[in-house]
């Protein structure tokens, strides 16, 4: 007999400067149980958008880690939108 576990998700929002986007990222990562994240402007357009799933480290991410650099250097202040995991 298997149990069913659901997930309920919760989204938080960090306003950040660009040449802080990079370090917040990480940090959100290394928090865990993180599902998805955004990156948005000032005016609340999506430049970004990041799937995060349970395995997917290293050259995965270089991608990412690519274009969320390249969005740091173009952007002053942007928001970063993390949609997170919570087993009930």
């Amino acid at each position: 007999m298997t149990e069913d576990t659901q997930a309920e998700v919760h989204t938080e929002e960090h306003k950040v400067r660009g040449d802080n986007l990079v370090g917040k990222i990480k940090e959100i990562i290394h928090e865990g149980n993180v599902r998805r994240i955004s990156i948005r402007n000032d005016e609340g357009k999506e430049l970004v958008e990041i799937p995060l799933t349970i395995g997917v480290v290293g050259t995965l991410l270089l991608p990412a880690w690519a274009a969320i650099g390249a969005i740091a250097a173009l952007v002053t202040n942007c928001s970063i939108v993390v949609e997170r995991e919570e087993e009930d």
